[in-house]
Order: C-alpha cells, then sequence, then structure tokens
C-alpha cells in the first residue's frame, strides 16, 4: 500500500499559502480520483481517502496538525493503516527549490522543512518519498517563516494552479512507475521559462 501526506497549517487562515501546496496537491488528486477527504477513524487525526489504484490500496491524508508537529500524527495514520516509512510519501513546500519547480526524492534531509523534520524524528529515519513543490527563496531579507504563511501572488498563483495539477501527474505517475515519476517530476518547468 501506499500512503500519500500533503504537508500543511489546517487552521482556515492559512489556506491558499505557500506553506499549504502540498496539501492542494493531495486535495486535487482525491477529487481526480471521485474521493472525498473526510475525517479518519478515530485514531487517525487526518482527513483521508483510501482509493485502490494499480492493485494496491492508496491512502491520501491531510494532517489535522499544524506542519511543524507533523511527525506523531503522521506515524499515528501509518500505524493505523499498517504502512512502513519506504510506503510514505509527503508532499511539501520548498523554498530551495525554485519557484514552480518539482522534485521527487527518496531518503535525502529535511532541507529546513520543519514538518519534514518532524517526521524524521518521530519515524527516526529519512527513509521515505518526497515530492518537493518548490517555492523559490524569499524576496530580499524576509524572514522564511513569514514568506511560507503568505498567499500567492495573482500572477503565481495562475502558475501554481498548473503546478498542483501537474504535481498530482507526477503522484499518479509514481504509483505506476518511480523511475519515470523522479524523470516527469524533474522535467516540470514554469510557464514563464
Amino acid at each position: 500500500m501506499k500512503l500519500i501526506i500533503g504537508l500543511r497549517n489546517p487552521e482556515p487562515e492559512y489556506h491558499g499559502t505557500r506553506h499549504n501546496v502540498g496539501a492542494e496537491v493531495v486535495g486535487v488528486l482525491a477529487e481526480r480520483w471521485g474521493e472525498r477527504l473526510k475525517k479518519g477513524p478515530i485514531r487517525v487525526p487526518a482527513e483521508v481517502a483510501v482509493s485502490k489504484r494499480s492493485g494496491e490500496p492508496v491512502v491520501l491524508a491531510l494532517l489535522r496538525a499544524n506542519m511543524n508537529v507533523s511527525g506523531l500524527p503522521a506515524t499515528s495514520v501509518m500505524k493505523y493503516y499498517k504502512a512502513e516509512p519506504a510506503d510514505l510519501l509527503v508532499v511539501h513546500d520548498d523554498i530551495d527549490l525554485a519557484f514552480a519547480r518539482l522534485r521527487l526524492q527518496f531518503g535525502r534531509g529535511a532541507g529546513g522543512n520543519n514538518g519534514v523534520k518532524s517526521i524524521m524524528g518521530a519515524l527516526k529515519t529519512r527513509d521515505f518519498w518526497r515530492l518537493k513543490v518548490g517555492l523559490g527563496r524569499p524576496p530580499g531579507q524576509m524572514d522564511p517563516a513569514a514568506f511560507v504563511l503568505r498567499r500567492f501572488s495573482t500572477t503565481e498563483r495562475e502558475e501554481v494552479d498548473f503546478l498542483v495539477q501537474d504535481a498530482a501527474d507526477v503522484l499518479e505517475r509514481f504509483l505506476e512507475d518511480v523511475d519515470g515519476a523522479i524523470q516527469l517530476a524533474g522535467q516540470r518547468q514554469p510557464a514563464a521559462g
């Protein structure tokens, strides 16, 4: 089975912010599959949708916890669905990746993302998949924490709408062909260039 978690801050004021782009991707994937993310069982601190793809169950999850404390909720979801770390794919924002780029990787560091760092700490391993959604660096001397909690500009939002769809394409490919998914993620180019 596969477990795909989109990281976010669940409070309404964070909807549409840069930090929640990973959750947007998982939401689009659920919509494509005709699934509805809904409150999980009592021991699952997440909104979940369960589907079957390529002959195996796939659980989509949006944690009901703030990004920086994603570790314990993620492990609770994993335990409930009997997922191993290698079955886990976390979708998250990345300020060290150029804006509107994607990167699919296994077993790397947290790259400054506190949600990923929290999951690594709870699992005591870095051996899980990550789909990074590039935000680019904050402008000037802006604090990175403030940057990721801002909404996209109108121009950026247009590109992000395409980016989220492309990221969902990568997730679908991942379920059938990991190498193809890595290649597809690496080919993603912003519309402007």
